[in-house]
C-alpha cells in the first residue's frame, strides 16, 4: 500500500513536470537559450505566467526560479524581473507549525526558550521563514524555521529531475552543451546544503571571521545552543533592504564608501580567502540603522581552490584591462576540453567580448555578465566549464547591481584596479606562511639528499652503455596500424611497378598468343598492373573521404 502511494505521488510529479515542459518548451527564450543565442525581449505578462507556473510546482522549483533569476545570460529582462519576486513574496506557513518544529528540534517549548517570540514572520522564503525573538538573557535574535516536510518533497523532486536529466543528456543534439546531469548535481548540492541550517551557521561564523576588519559590514552570528538542522537562531540585524531605502535617507549615507568597502570585501573573499557569499542579491543586503551594510542568508556559499583563485585573479585583471587573448587562455585553463572543442572560434568570441566590455561606458560595464558570457561561450564551443566560474560571475553580477544602488556612479572595474596591487601583495604574504616555508625547505632538503645518488646512477648507466629513454606514445595501436597500411601500399606499389617493367620487357619476346596485336603475356601483366593501380587509388581516395566526413 505504501509503495502504491509512493508510485502515485511520483507519477503525479511526472505529470506536473510534463505539463510544464510541454507548455514552455517552444517558448522563445527557451529555444534561443538552447541554441546558445541571446534571449530576446519578451512580454511581461508571459514572464509573470512563467513565474507563477514555476511557483505552483513547489519549493524545489521556487528555488530553481530564484537561481534562474540571476542568469541574465539565459533569460530576458522581463523573466528575470518576474522570477525575482520569488525571492520576496512567498506565503508563510502557520505559526502552529513553527511551534511544533522548534519543540521537536530544541526539545523545549517556545515560551521556555524565548522571552519574546513574534508570531508574524519578518521574512518568508521557499524553504523557511524568519521570526524576530528575544532570548531569556535579553539578546535580540532572528529565528529561521524550516518549512514542514520541505526536505522530503525536495528529495522526491530531485529524484524525478535526475531521471529527466538522464533523458536530456541521451538526446544530445541542441541540448549537448547543457550537461543536464552535472547541472542537476550542482543544484542538488546547493539545495541540500541550504536545507541543513547547521551548514549556514558555519558559513556565518566563517564569513564573519574573514570580514572582521571591515567595520562597515555586518554578519550576524549564530547562537549554537538554539540552532539545529531545521532551526537557526542568529543575531537580529535591524534595517531595511537596500532597494527599499528612500532617496531622502540615501542623502545621509556615504554610498560610495559603502560600495567600495563591499566590493573590496568580496574581492578578498574570492581571491584571498577562497570562501565567498554566493547569493548577494538585493534582498539579502540590508542597510542597518547605524548606516552599515549587513549580509544575511548565507546558505549559498562558493568555495575556490588556491589554483583556481590564481586563475580567476588573472581573468579579472585581463577583463578589466581589455586583454582578450589572456582572458581566453584562462577560460581554457579552468575548463575541460571535449572532443568537439573549437578553440579558434572560442578565442575569437572571448576576445571580441572583452574588447566590447573595454570599450563600453561605465554604466554598461559589468564584469559578472562578461564572466557568464565567457562560461556560456566555452560550453557552446565544446569546453566543459567549471561551475565556479558561472557562480562567481553571478555573484559579481549581483554585486555590481548593489554597488549602483549604493552609489549610481560606482565603477566596479576601477575598484578592482585600485585593489589589485594590495590583493597581489596579500596573496604573496599569505603564501609565505611558516608552514609553507617549512614545507618548501623540507622539499629542498629531500632534493639535495637524493641528488648525488641519482646523478651517480645516471653516470654509472652511461658508462656501462645502459642508459635508456622510455617514450610513451599516445594510442600506439592506431600508430602501428597506420604504419602497416603505409607499408602495405608501398609493397603493392612495388609489385605493380614490377609487373609493368616485366610487361615492357616481354613486349620484345615473339609469341603466338596475342591480344590486340601485342604479346598476350605482356598484355595480361599490363592489365593486372592497371587493375591493381585502379584498386589502390580507389581505396586511398575512399578512405580519405571517409575520414574527412567523420571529423
Amino acid at each position: 500500500m505504501l509503495r502504491e502511494s509512493v508510485m502515485s505521488g511520483r507519477l503525479t510529479r511526472y505529470k506536473d513536470f510534463a505539463w510544464f515542459v510541454a507548455k514552455y518548451r517552444r517558448a522563445e527564450f527557451v529555444t534561443k537559450a538552447m541554441a546558445g543565442e541571446d534571449a530576446a525581449a519578451s512580454d511581461p505578462a508571459a514572464a509573470e505566467a512563467f513565474a507563477t507556473d514555476l511557483e505552483s510546482l513547489g519549493p524545489t522549483f521556487i528555488k530553481l526560479g530564484q537561481i534562474l533569476s540571476t542568469r541574465a545570460d539565459l533569460l530576458p529582462p522581463a523573466y528575470l524581473d518576474a522570477l525575482a519576486r520569488l525571492q520576496d513574496h512567498v506565503e508563510p506557513f502557520p505559526f502552529e507549525e513553527v511551534e511544533r518544529t522548534i519543540r521537536d528540534e530544541l526539545g523545549v517549548r517556545i515560551s521556555s526558550a524565548f522571552a519574546e517570540f513574534d508570531k508574524a514572520p519578518i521574512a518568508a522564503a521557499s524553504l523557511g521563514q524568519v521570526h524576530r525573538a528575544v532570548l531569556r538573557g535579553g539578546r535580540v535574535v532572528a529565528v529561521k524555521v524550516q518549512r514542514p516536510g520541505v526536505e522530503e518533497r525536495v528529495e522526491k523532486d530531485l529524484t524525478a529531475l535526475r531521471e529527466i536529466a538522464v533523458v536530456i543528456d541521451r538526446i544530445g543534439g541542441a541540448y549537448r552543451h547543457i550537461d543536464a546531469a552535472r547541472l542537476l548535481d550542482e543544484f542538488k548540492r546547493t539545495l541540500m546544503s541550504e536545507l541543513d541550517y547547521r551548514e549556514e551557521a558555519r558559513n556565518l561564523v566563517t564569513i564573519a571571521h574573514q570580514l572582521r576588519n571591515f567595520e562597515h559590514i555586518v554578519i550576524p552570528l549564530p547562537v549554537d545552543d538554539y540552532s539545529t538542522a531545521r532551526v537557526l537562531t542568529m543575531d537580529y540585524v535591524g534595517g531595511a533592504k537596500i532597494t527599499a531605502v528612500s532617496r531622502v535617507e540615501w542623502t545621509e549615507v556615504d554610498g560610495g564608501a559603502l560600495a567600495e568597502e563591499l566590493f573590496r570585501a568580496y574581492l578578498q573573499q574570492t581571491l584571498l580567502d577562497g570562501v565567498f557569499h554566493a547569493d548577494p542579491h538585493p534582498g539579502n543586503v540590508l542597510l542597518t540603522t547605524d548606516r552599515r551594510i549587513a549580509l544575511i542568508d548565507l546558505g549559498m556559499v562558493g568555495r575556490l581552490s588556491a589554483p583556481l583563485q590564481e586563475q580567476l585573479f588573472k581573468l579579472l585583471l585581463a577583463i578589466g584591462e581589455g586583454r582578450g587573448e589572456e582572458a581566453a587562455d584562462v577560460v581554457i585553463a579552468v575548463g575541460e576540453r571535449r572532443e568537439d572543442f573549437d578553440e579558434v572560434e572560442m578565442r575569437r568570441e572571448v576576445t571580441d567580448l572583452v574588447g566590447r566590455f573595454h570599450r563600453a561606458t561605465m554604466r554598461e560595464m559589468n564584469v559578472g555578465r562578461v564572466m557568464l558570457e565567457m562560461s556560456r561561450s566555452g560550453s557552446r564551443h565544446g569546453l566543459k566549464m567549471s561551475p565556479d566560474l558561472a557562480l562567481l560571475g553571478k555573484t559579481l553580477l549581483h554585486l555590481d547591481e548593489i554597488g549602483r544602488v549604493l552609489d549610481p556612479d560606482f565603477d566596479a572595474t576601477a575598484s578592482m584596479r585600485r585593489n589589485a596591487t594590495s590583493l597581489m601583495r596579500r596573496r604573496m604574504l599569505k603564501s609565505a606562511t611558516p608552514s609553507n616555508v617549512f614545507a618548501a625547505a623540507l622539499e629542498v632538503r629531500e632534493f639535495a639528499e637524493r641528488l648525488p645518488r641519482r646523478v651517480n646512477r645516471i653516470l654509472d648507466s652511461l658508462a656501462a652503455n645502459d642508459l635508456k629513454f622510455k617514450v610513451e606514445v599516445i594510442d600506439q595501436g592506431s600508430i602501428i596500424e597506420g604504419l602497416q597500411k603505409v607499408a602495405n601500399r608501398i609493397a603493392l606499389g612495388l609489385v605493380l611497378a614490377a609487373l609493368i617493367v616485366g610487361a615492357a620487357m616481354l613486349m620484345r619476346v615473339p609469341t603466338t598468343m596475342t591480344i590486340f596485336g601485342y604479346p598476350g603475356l605482356a598484355m595480361l601483366l599490363f592489365l593486372a598492373a592497371a587493375a591493381g593501380g585502379f584498386w589502390m587509388a580507389w581505396t586511398i581516395l575512399a578512405g580519405d573521404v571517409r575520414k574527412t566526413r567523420t571529423r
